[in-house]
């Protein structure tokens, strides 16, 4: 290698500075556009609030729990192992803040830029993205890289995706019952039994369902695809440590690789959220072009960078691994846009299903969601066998790694959405106009795109970074136990384990889902109170009570995570000390299997649902109102909890799962 160890890893580490450095300009940058009228500061002022209010108490539950399990590591592991997890929880909880407390400031100036044009909606709303995105990365490569100067121990760094891991279920389940109980609460009574539109003023569950979109989408997502980059990064450190000189270089090179490579993926996602501007087309079109440029940037600067850092063949066979995760996320994002944008035949259709009543759109919606996993097992399995035959398993670590490079300009697309669905709803409670609410409801349409991407970016993601943390786990038992560990399906204790593992992610996502209908049940319940209760309400001569409908929001999310985030940290500490490593071992081959399956399915349908509703309200098939809009709306409600809080839930469980299972290894071998 060209650079010494300290000096490569020294400017990854100024790479991920530059990164907060920019984030940084572009916040002050958003900050000094037009906030727009006092009625529109007033509303996002409510929500931004109620966004930092909930944060707040989520994080304060989120400190008891951190300062739980690194006692028990200080106990039972060392010192490192708790510094590092408690370091790994923060600055999880750190990105998400940042992202989230620019996102609920942009969304007034995105609808104000809306007035002037559909260019500077879309470029405020992508900006406070980039915050998000830039945050994340800037943050992961930082933390890794102090934490490997420290302990020149990639597999001490674990404790540290631990620490990630942890908090990121939480916020994301915790988020996303926020978000759904508050959406749902406020379609099914406002759109169906009130017969008033989406965002009306009218309607107490406005601002706490606008709230949720950043709690859930920016804060949860956050925290979701932080922990999968530094966890595939680690993973691949980890494993280069071990297999360097079998792979032809030396361990320390392939150690500090996937550092490098991420770094030149933070430059890559800077270029290319340059080349984001819709001027005269549409934005769709402008954010697929600074995904393309970015990934084009890496594909190029991933071949000279592996060969001048790997030497001999080994870099050009560690080149065309970077390609293949690189080349899978991409076409997910084909994918997943194919089958739920509403200008696509798939969604077409769910829309049109919704004519023949509630039934023909569920099936239709469920169908579409169990097609749509083919092409992403596909493209998922493809990238493992290419991976696997140039690079062995570090070649699969680094396909995980490739894949999330270019995750800066990727998370930026993906939380734009957010950004621009609180701007639509802005522009309908402050009465902007027609007009400028159209060009909000297009930012929109398209950010439920961005968004559906967005998670199947992150499924996908997680499947590759789950399966690069079991090679992980196969090889840090073999060296626990002095032996060659193998995982066979004809040992009974590994099929019990694979059959437990296959159930988890079924028993996770029902106590995710069951715990959106409680909230949404006392959402709704509330909603129907206030329009009876409060004179002149439903004519808009008074307003309704949303503080009311926050706190009902906040207490049941706080509430109702903790469940699901115990059960994936407990399982796999159950099994492995009750059945053995064997079965553990099992465990995660079952739940990474289906918990991959089952959240392309959910997170694909319920994308789907929405996008036929707007579909609708875009005046097809009848427009606002009608009886197919109605459906519509039904249909949207039960895709709501199943896209944005049990299927992105389960990104993080099959990660987290794999986590604990390696942090406790050395207690179970």
């Amino acid at each position: 290698m060209a650079l010494p160890e300290s000096w490569a890893v020294g400017i990854s580490m100024l790479i991920g500075i530059l990164a907060l450095a920019v984030a940084l300009q572009k916040s002050k940058r958003i900050f000094g556009f037009d906030p727009g009228n006092q009625k529109m500061q007033e509303i996002s002022r409510s929500i931004h609030d109620g966004a930092l209010t909930f944060l707040k108490k989520e994080y304060l539950v989120f400190s008891g729990f951190v300062i739980i399990i690194a006692m028990l590591l200080l106990y039972f592991g060392s010192w490192k192992q708790s510094v590092g997890f408690v370091a790994g929880g923060f600055t999880s909880a750190l990105a998400g803040y940042i992202g989230m407390g620019v996102a609920t400031k942009a969304n007034v100036r995105a609808a104000q830029g809306a007035k002037k044009s559909l260019n500077q909606g879309l470029l405020i709303a992508f900006s406070s993205g980039s915050v998000m995105g830039l945050a994340v990365v800037g943050l992961g490569v930082l933390g890794i890289g102090i934490f490997y100067l420290l302990f020149r121990d990639p597999y001490l760094i674990y404790s540290f995706g631990f620490g990630a891991s942890s908090i990121a279920l939480f916020a994301r389940v915790g988020g996303g019952i926020y978000t759904k109980a508050a959406d749902v609460g406020a379609d099914l009574v406002g759109k169906v039994e009130a017969g008033i539109p989406e965002d009306d003023p009218r309607n107490p569950a406005v601002i706490a369902d606008n709230v949720g979109d950043n709690v859930g989408d920016i804060a949860g997502m956050g925290a979701d695809l932080f922990e999968s980059y530094v966890e595939s990064i680690i993973a691949a450190m980890v494993i280069g440590s071990a297999a360097g000189l079998a792979l032809g270089g030396s361990g320390v090179v392939l150690v500090i690789f996937p550092l490098l490579l991420s770094a030149l993926g933070i430059v890559a996602s800077i270029i290319g959220m340059g080349f984001v501007k819709a001027s005269g087309e549409k934005a769709q079109r402008a954010l697929d072009r600074g995904v393309w440029a970015s990934s084009l940037i890496v594909a190029l600067g991933s071949y000279f960078l592996a060969t001048k850092v790997i030497p001999g063949e080994q870099g050009v066979r560690i080149f065309f691994s970077v390609l293949s995760g690189l080349a899978a996320g991409l076409v997910i994002g084909i994918s997943t846009e194919y089958f739920t944008s509403n200008g696509r035949r798939p969604t077409k259709a769910v829309a049109e299903a919704s004519l023949t009543g509630g039934a023909t759109n569920i099936i239709e919606g469920l169908s579409l969601g169990m097609a749509s996993t083919v092409i992403p097992v596909f493209a998922i399995g493809a990238a493992i066998l290419v991976s696997y035959h140039f690079g062995g398993l570090y070649g699969i670590a680094i396909a995980a790694v490739g894949m999330l490079s270019t995750l800066g300009m990727t998370l930026a697309t993906d939380c734009y959405g957010p950004v621009a669905d609180n701007a639509a709803g802005i522009s309908e409670m402050a009465g902007l106009g027609g007009n400028i609410r159209k060009r909000c409801e297009h930012l929109d349409s398209v950010g439920n795109t961005t968004a559906a991407m967005g998670k199947g970016f992150a499924i996908g993601s997680a499947a590759l970074t789950a399966l690069a943390l079991f090679a992980s786990f196969v090889q840090v038992a073999s060296q626990l136990a002095g032996k060659e560990f193998l995982i066979s399906i004809t040992s009974p204790l590994v099929i019990v384990g694979i059959f437990l593992g296959a159930l988890l992610p079924f028993i996770f996502s029902s106590l995710a889902l069951h715990s959106v209908g409680k909230a949404a049940f006392s959402v709704i319940s509330e909603v129907r109170r206030q329009f009876r209760s409060i004179k002149g309400l439903r004519q808009g001569n008074a307003k309704p009570d949303s503080n009311r409908c926050i706190a009902i929001v906040t207490g049941a999310a706080l509430k109702e995570m903790m469940l699901p985030g115990l059960l994936a940290v407990l399982a796999p500490l159950i099994v492995g000390y009750f059945f053995g490593v064997e079965a553990l071992g099992g465990l995660l081959v079952g739940a990474t299997a289906t918990g991959f399956l089952l959240a392309l399915f959910m997170a694909n349908a319920g994308a789907s649902w929405d996008n036929a509703k707007k579909y609708i309200e875009d005046g097809k098939l009848g427009g606002k109102g009608s009886e197919a809009h109605k459906v519509a709306v039904i249909g949207d409600t039960v895709g709501d909890p199943m896209k944005d809080t049990a299927g992105p839930s389960l990104n993080i469980l099959i990660k987290l799962i794999s986590i604990v299972a390696l942090v406790a290894l050395p207690f179970l071998v």
